[in-house]
């Protein structure tokens, strides 16, 4: 089940298998989507701080009733990250976290964490985010939230 945000359509990525500082395997997806739909439940997971320093929830969304994906901003320095926080550790589960920023005039990739775990997916951080549009998803299990066109801040 897919619950998304504001203007979406999805189309095929290309992935590429990589491991994250903690093990796990994971890959890096380049994929557009866009269409619209329902906003994702009520946010339950608590912010984790996986983005670093400096970085503020800038909006959240629920997936289902599995966890919350978080867009935050760090105003210093531009860039805006994404992560994916499950309610409740478990067993690994495929989890993901993606973010990318829409340029007028050229086609960015999302920069994707993927794989299976057991307490969030992310972070993946982006540049140029400042005065530009936000593409975020987020998907734990088979739920899936995804916002193309949000935290715009001052369009150029």
């Amino acid at each position: 089940m897919f619950v998304t945000g504001a203007g979406l359509v999805a189309t095929a990525g290309t992935a590429s298998a990589a491991t994250t500082a903690n093990g796990s395997t994971s890959a890096t997806t380049a994929a557009a989507t866009t269409a619209t739909g329902a906003a994702g439940a009520a946010p339950k997971a608590a912010y984790n701080g996986a983005c670093g320093a400096g970085y503020s929830v800038v909006n959240s969304a629920g997936i289902a009733d599995l966890g919350t994906v978080f867009l935050t901003y760090n105003a210093r320095t531009g860039k805006n990250c994404v992560v994916t926080v499950r309610n409740e550790t478990g067993d690994p589960v495929h989890m993901s976290a993606s973010v990318r920023v829409l340029l007028d005039d050229e086609e960015t990739e999302p920069v994707v964490e993927e794989g299976e775990f057991t307490s969030y997916a992310g972070p993946v951080h982006v540049d140029e985010g400042a005065g530009h549009c936000i593409e975020w998803s987020g998907v734990i299990g088979e739920e899936e939230y995804f916002n193309s066109g949000s935290n715009c801040g001052v369009l150029k």
